[in-house]
């Protein structure tokens, strides 16, 4: 394979990691109360009272919840603004 080639390939890569479904999980921290927890996803994720209840009740017991499904990038503005309100969160 050329530099070329491989340079083409390993865009191609990038692109195909860019548009593949991800899942942003928010993390339990017994930190924050639920309502924080709530008010947060409901600005940054733009749930639903009840979605955003859900996610906060199944966190907190669980220790972890899926709390959107994306693209990497636009999942990366919404963890990015999580984090700012010192929720952890991650991308898989």
């Amino acid at each position: 394979m050329t530099a070329k080639e491989t340079k083409r390939q390993n865009l191609f890569d990038e692109d195909a990691l860019q548009s593949e479904i991800r899942n942003l999980i928010l993390h339990n921290d017994d930190v924050h109360t639920f309502d924080y927890v709530i008010d947060a996803l409901m600005e940054i994720c733009d749930h639903e009272y009840i979605q955003a209840s859900q996610c906060a009740i199944i966190t907190h017991y669980k220790g972890k919840c899926d709390i959107k499904q994306g693209v990497f990038s636009s999942l990366k503005v919404m963890k990015d603004a999580l984090t700012q309100k010192e929720l952890t969160t991650t991308i898989d």
